[in-house]
């Protein structure tokens, strides 16, 4: 038994991994309502929806800190005559403690792990502005964050061209 006990302390702490959210906040938010009141009253019908999004992140001055940000537009449109309905933009930011991960890794983690973290609370706040500014909830469709990142890399390679 004591053999065990002393195996399960041979790994060094200190070499782990760590991939912690530190902070949530908010670097840009919008909500345009151009057509009220009068879309409030108009025939109700199947809304057509446009989404875009965006990701960046940078490295931050402190040991192992990283800022993610995930930028989502979202332009609901009345499905029979085209009028806006309502936009949401919203700019969101986290920062994340990465250490000890592998650099070949850190881009994947970066682009996966930490916008899969942060979407459930992005989309709530959509969710909140539009319901804020007279509607019924926006819920986005969850998003595969990993099937983006492996069709980035495939678009990046093919750019790039057969190695020889």
């Amino acid at each position: 038994m004591t053999e065990k006990a002393e195996n399960k302390q041979d790994t060094n702490p200190a070499e782990q991994a760590v991939f912690r959210l530190q902070k949530l906040f908010i670097k840009d938010i919008s909500f345009e309502n151009p057509g009220a009141p009068d879309v409030f009253v108009i025939k109700q019908g199947e809304p057509k929806v446009e989404v875009n999004m965006g990701l960046k992140n940078k490295k931050m001055a402190g040991d192992d800190l990283y800022e993610v940000s995930l930028s989502i537009t979202a332009k609901i449109t009345h499905g029979e005559d085209n009028k806006t309905l309502f936009i949401v933009e919203v700019e969101h930011g986290g920062i994340f403690t990465l250490k000890n991960i592998p650099a070949q890794h850190l881009p994947a983690v970066l682009a996966v792990d930490c916008p899969t973290m942060m979407f459930p609370y992005t989309r709530q706040i959509i969710s909140q502005l539009s319901v804020d500014g007279g509607f019924v909830p926006f819920l986005m469709e969850p998003v595969n964050f990993l099937g983006l990142y492996q069709n980035s890399q495939k678009q990046a390679a093919a750019k790039q061209g057969p190695t020889q």
